[in-house]
């Protein structure tokens, strides 16, 4: 099978990681992916890697239609069409009258509204939509999107690549400034507000000091001037590492991985912190409440409760043995159900199957 895959995102996000991991299973079961993306983003070198063809396509907005004739071209040589991103999936109704059959995926875990052009892009736009989790469909089916249209594909990850690096844990902790005996909890995702940055901080003043707990933020958005002067002006023990590409090492350094967000279609850094057998504190919002069950592979606390994302930090802070029983279940939990394989069979049977 032949699939074109569009994303056009500058930057590197969970999607990107996504897309790759698809790529690249994909490939190991003999289907062949072109993915269209900007020349000389994160994504095009990633995928280039794992074996497929990139084509250069920048996509602006939702009306910027000067890809679409490329996108016609490289459509005629696929079996399948794949947008990934909002922007993508506003290029599919161009695509109609190409012979291809024409999927998207679905991340976000907010409505995308409802009127004519999301009936158009939901209802005749594409064969089907992916939704990354039941909170995703849920969020679907709220604008009036056809339950008949959207089948639920978990997003998964490569779980082996996320053991502990050797001597990982000691040059980082080392690097950050770290004590052996401080606990590290660690925040991987872009420096946005919805990633709930504030709240950890605001949750981070409540916890004793005796608990030697220190935060690492590892990740480039645009709230980081904001957040490093708050950093400043409470004293707080924050380090920010700026973006990363050895997430690995990094989970290795630390001892509890948190995801406060306010909205998350699935959470892969959950996913990837489970994989290195790492507990997740993270808010019950979107798929996250799917990844992660509470008192097994960690806690999950309301979205914008800072007084409950404390009290979670510092259950697991003191009792290291704990944190060790929840990582290792969370690991098995991921290679069972968020496997990268589970979802290129997932989406394998989206491209082939009737809607």
């Amino acid at each position: 099978m032949r699939i074109l895959h569009v994303d056009p995102e500058r930057g590197w996000g969970g999607g990107e990681a996504q897309v790759t991991t698809l790529v690249r299973e994909l490939g190991k079961r003999g289907h062949a992916s072109v993915v269209a993306t900007p020349a000389g983003a994160p994504l095009a070198a990633a995928v280039a890697t794992v074996g497929a063809r990139v084509e250069p396509c920048a996509i602006r907005n939702d009306l910027d239609l000067r890809g679409v004739p490329r996108l016609r071209r490289l459509a005629r040589d696929a079996d399948v069409v794949h947008f990934h991103t909002a922007r993508a999936h506003a290029m599919a109704p161009w695509l109609a009258g190409c012979g291809v059959r024409r999927v998207v995926t679905r991340r976000m875990d907010y409505p995308p509204g409802r009127g004519p052009w999301t009936a158009l892009l939901y209802h005749q736009a594409v064969d089907v939509v992916i939704a990354i989790s039941e909170g995703v469909r849920a969020a679907l089916l709220a604008s009036g999107v056809r339950p008949d249209r959207i089948r639920v594909v978990p997003s998964g990850i490569d779980v082996d690549a996320f053991a502990p690096p050797p001597g990982a844990r000691a040059r980082l902790r080392a690097d950050w400034g770290v004590a052996p005996d401080e606990v590290v909890v660690i925040l991987v995702g872009v420096l946005e507000a919805r990633k709930g940055h504030r709240i950890l901080l605001d949750a981070a003043r409540a916890i004793p000091p005796s608990l030697r707990v220190r935060y690492v933020f590892c990740g480039a958005g645009s709230e980081e001037a904001a957040l490093r002067a708050r950093v400043a002006a409470d004293g707080l023990p924050v380090h920010f590492t700026g973006f990363r590409r050895d997430v690995p090492a990094c989970l290795a350094a630390a001892d509890v991985a948190v995801l406060p967000s306010l909205h998350e279609g699935l959470g892969v850094a959950a996913l990837e912190a489970m994989a290195a057998e790492r507990p997740v504190v993270a808010s019950r919002t979107g798929g996250l409440a799917e990844v992660v069950i509470d008192g097994e592979t960690g806690r999950l606390v309301s979205p914008g409760d800072a007084v409950a994302l404390g009290r979670a930090l510092v259950e697991l802070a003191a009792d290291p043995e704990r944190r060790r029983a929840m990582g290792a279940r969370g690991a098995v939990r991921v290679r069972a159900r968020f496997s990268g394989a589970a979802m290129a069979e997932g989406t394998l049977a989206c491209y082939g199957g009737a809607p």
